[in-house]
This record gives C-alpha cells, sequence and structure tokens, in this order.
C-alpha cells in the first residue's frame, strides 16, 4: 500500500513538474520576441555606426560608446520635449480621472451597460479618425502648435481607459456600504467621496498608471498638433531619423530615452497594475 502511495507521489511530483515546465516554456517563447528587440535596442546604443551598420551583425559592445546620447542631446532640445511630455501626460491623466472616476461610478450604479459598451468602443476607434476633425477644430480657433490641442486630444485615449476600468472596479465593491451610509444620512455625494473613493483607490492607481503610460507613448497627434516647441518625446524620435542616412546608434540611444521612464514605472508599479486589476474583476454583493 506504502509503495503504491510512494509512486502516486511521484507522479504527481513529476507532474507538477512538467507543468512548470511548460508554464516557463510558454513565458519565455511569449517574452523573448519583445526581449530580444529590447536587448537589441540597448546593443545599437552602446555602439559605434561602424559596429551598427556591419556584417555579421555585432551584438556585443566593443568598446562601449555613449557617444550616441550625447549625440541626441546635443542635436536636440531634449529638455524641452520632455517637459511637453511631462505637462501633456500628467495634464491628460488628472483631467481624465476628474471626469472618468465619477462616470464610471455613475455608469455602474445605474448598471448603464449601453454606455459602458460605447465607451469600449470609442477606446477601440483608431485615433486617426478623430484626428482631422480636431485638427481643423483647432486650426479654426487657433491653438494648433500649442500644448492645450495635445492635452485634450490625449483625454481621447486617457479617459475612455479610466472609464472602462473604473466601471469593472466600482461594480466589484459591495453595495451595502453604501446603503448603509444612506441610512445613516449621507446623501449620493458624500457616499461617493467617503466610502466609494476610499475603496476603489486600487483601481484608481490602475487607472492612473495606464492612462500615463498611454498618453506618454502617443505619437500621432503631437506630430500633427505640435509646433517646433511644443513636440512630445515620441515625435523627438521621429525628428532623429534624417534623410541622407538612418543613424542607428543615435535612434536607439533617444528612443530608450524615452521608453525608460515608462519602463521603470511598469516595473515598479506592476503589482499594484495587478492586483488592482485583479480585484476589479471580482463582483460585489
Amino acid at each position: 500500500m506504502s509503495a503504491r502511495r510512494s509512486a502516486v507521489s511521484r507522479r504527481a511530483r513529476l507532474w507538477k513538474r512538467l507543468e512548470d515546465l511548460g508554464f516557463f516554456l510558454a513565458v519565455l517563447v511569449l517574452v523573448s520576441p519583445a526581449a530580444l528587440v529590447f536587448l537589441w535596442m540597448i546593443s545599437l546604443s552602446l555602439k559605434t555606426e561602424l559596429d551598427n551598420t556591419a556584417y555579421p551583425p555585432v551584438f556585443i559592445p566593443n568598446p562601449v560608446t555613449w557617444d550616441n546620447f550625447a549625440a541626441v542631446f546635443e542635436r536636440n532640445d531634449f529638455a524641452t520635449f520632455t517637459m511637453n511630455s511631462i505637462i501633456t501626460s500628467f495634464s491628460a491623466t488628472a483631467l481624465a480621472l476628474a471626469v472618468g472616476v465619477p462616470a464610471g461610478y455613475g455608469i455602474a450604479r445605474a448598471r448603464a451597460h449601453s454606455a459602458a459598451v460605447l465607451i469600449l468602443i470609442s477606446r477601440m476607434t483608431p485615433g486617426l479618425s478623430y484626428l482631422i476633425p480636431l485638427f481643423l477644430l483647432f486650426q479654426l480657433i487657433g491653438l494648433t502648435g500649442t500644448l492645450t490641442p495635445i492635452v485634450v486630444t490625449h483625454l481621447v485615449i486617457t479617459l475612455p481607459i479610466v472609464v472602462w476600468v473604473m466601471i469593472g472596479h466600482f461594480e466589484g465593491l459591495p453595495v451595502d456600504l453604501e446603503e448603509a451610509a444612506r441610512i445613516d444620512g449621507a446623501n449620493r455625494f458624500q457616499v461617493f467621496m467617503k466610502v466609494s473613493l476610499p475603496l476603489a483607490l486600487p483601481g484608481i492607481t490602475v487607472a492612473t498608471i495606464l492612462s500615463f503610460i498611454f498618453s506618454w507613448n502617443n505619437f500621432i497627434f503631437a506630430a500633427v498638433l505640435a509646433g517646433r516647441r511644443t513636440r512630445t518625446l515620441p515625435v523627438a524620435i521621429y525628428n532623429v531619423l534624417t534623410f541622407e542616412q538612418i543613424s542607428w546608434g543615435p535612434l536607439a540611444a533617444a528612443a530608450l530615452c524615452v521608453t525608460a521612464p515608462v519602463l521603470i514605472l511598469t516595473l515598479l508599479a506592476q503589482k499594484q497594475i495587478v492586483a488592482g486589476l485583479t480585484q476589479g474583476g471580482v463582483k460585489g454583493g
């Protein structure tokens, strides 16, 4: 009897190891393309232009050079572009939270599923669909070339994200606490501010991070609506390209400068993102 139990235990351990191995291989297959591209971009930024165009390709920089990063900051006003990206992303995220969090609460409590689907459709619609009418509108009122149209157009990206995340999160909160507050004499606004909003902080954190990332990475709106001094960092990367040749080293260095803040933010907040999305997916009573 003990021999049978031992055999069953060995099979169970074997299956567990096979499952872990299969999971590891699946993650490796999914992650490796993006990881290899990112590592290749780092390699390009640390090599000379001669090594970047060599065949067969040189992957490990020898010697390591920082001239590509210096060239990016010498040829472009990256400090101004960085400040433009910070102002645009923070403003668009703050406005989206100010409008999207109450909107998500109202849609969730009113069970307005058609409005939720409309929000999802607006998020799935390509940004180019909004670009031409918005460009004509801002051109008519004389705002093209400033940061204002970029902030407003980024709301097309950030606001649906905030509303959609908050709908799921508010639907996962227990209604009993709100009903108890109403019985004690609180009005709807007080219930929202003092009961629902503190409980929804994980969802607000997720919505804030996702909105900031999408706004920071957006290219098309700033490329069309921004002026020479109001470009954002993704547009600055595009300006590194020249008609004569593609300088892969400075281009990769500029891309790393833009990617680094978002990558660091994602790595630092990955637990909050997972926890907030998971909590928002659990329905309350």
